[in-house]
């Protein structure tokens, strides 16, 4: 089963995310994450963000855990407010 690391961030504001979309375009994720797809959704008003990082395994969820709160806090979208472990009950592409 699939496993979602749901993380929401404060004070992200819309040059931070063009600055992410740039560098993450160029880039693979840090430190050989496992993560095997990425979400990130922004509300531009309220300066916040949403990213879903999804994980194949256990194990995978585990490593990717372990470096993404190891990262600096300069490359993270804004000041981290959760982190939380879903199991992907459900995935559709339409």
């Amino acid at each position: 089963m699939a496993l979602a690391r749901v993380v929401s961030f404060d004070g992200v504001t819309k040059e931070r995310i063009e600055e992410m979309k740039r560098r993450m375009g160029e880039e693979q994720p840090p430190g050989d994450v496992p993560v095997k797809e990425m979400i990130m959704l922004h509300d531009p008003e309220s300066e916040r963000s949403l990213v879903l990082l999804f994980f194949e395994t256990d194990e995978d969820y585990r490593r990717g855990d372990e470096m993404l709160n190891a990262m600096p806090t300069g490359d993270t979208p804004g000041r981290r407010s959760s982190v939380t472990r879903y199991d992907v009950a459900m995935r559709m592409a339409v």
